[in-house]
């Protein structure tokens, strides 16, 4: 079923919050002690090396991964996020690097596929309906939802699986790498989803590598660097600290706090 616009929060507000969330796996610490804010209708930007925790994160808050310790509130109140299907009924969607589309079927089976509208029945005129205005609210590029997924660009592709992950109306989606390996016209209009997607009320995280995507849509830049928080920029911090916190050649605020917390207690 739809939900409706109402159950949005308002722009602005504290939807996600993470305090001193770590993740180890055996003897090594992939994350250690991180803090986010993700807020209704603005586009935050992680940005770091390989290896910074990017991922990992992106797969805690998925459901995929559970952290070693930390906090989690969503919308004000603890969560737990024991595995996926926990994630995406609190209103957390995701859209992995590698879409996860069947190129077999069409944009609209791709849309509903094990959502299908229906108890006993697949409705296909509503799903078709509801494809369309989907798309038409986010002004994509589709020429038909009729139209095979192998038909399609690269960021057709990628829209299709940003709209799949809307349809449950989730308060915050989160994008890995989704320019990645696309031309100038493509990225463009992966970008320009990406701000309706804001413009809409959700609370955007895009992981990505290319810092004039980052800057085109990010409102605030992230920068994890070897699994903590290594500092936060604006769009309009110079190029020159926002690469310096991102390969560690200086130090900041953030860096020195947790600098401080990786130091053992003095006895």
């Amino acid at each position: 079923m739809d939900q409706t616009s109402e159950s949005r929060p308002e722009r602005g507000e504290l939807i996600l919050r993470l305090r001193d969330v770590s993740k180890q796996f055996g003897a090594v610490t992939a994350l250690s002690d991180i803090e986010l804010d993700i807020h209704a209708g603005e586009v935050v930007a992680l940005v770091g090396d390989n290896g910074a925790g990017k991922s990992t994160l992106v797969k805690v808050l998925a459901g995929v991964h559970a952290p070693t310790s930390g906090s989690i509130e969503f919308m004000g109140k603890p969560v737990n996020l024991s595995g996926p299907g926990t994630a995406l009924e609190l209103g957390i969607a995701t859209v992995f690097q590698d879409l996860a589309l069947c190129e077999n079927l069409d944009v609209v089976a791709n849309l509903f596929l094990g959502h299908e509208v229906g108890p006993w029945a697949l409705d296909e005129v509503a799903m078709e309906v509801r494809a369309w205005r989907l798309l038409k609210e986010l002004a994509a590029r589709i020429p038909s939802v009729r139209e095979p997924v192998a038909s399609l660009s690269g960021g057709q592709r990628q829209t299709v699986a940003i709209a799949r992950s809307l349809l449950l109306d989730p308060k915050i989606i989160m994008l890995d790498e989704p320019t990645a390996a696309l031309g100038v016209a493509q990225t463009a209009e992966v970008l320009n989803l990406i701000e309706r997607v804001r413009d809409r009320g959700h609370g955007v995280i895009l992981i990505s590598h290319n810092m004039e995507d980052v800057r085109a849509v990010a409102d605030r830049i992230v920068v994890l660097r070897l699994g903590r928080n290594n500092g936060e920029f604006t769009p309009a911090s110079s190029h020159q600290d926002l690469v310096a916190a991102i390969t560690g050649a200086s130090e900041n605020s953030v860096s020195r706090r947790a600098a401080r917390k990786a130091q053992p207690a003095e006895v």
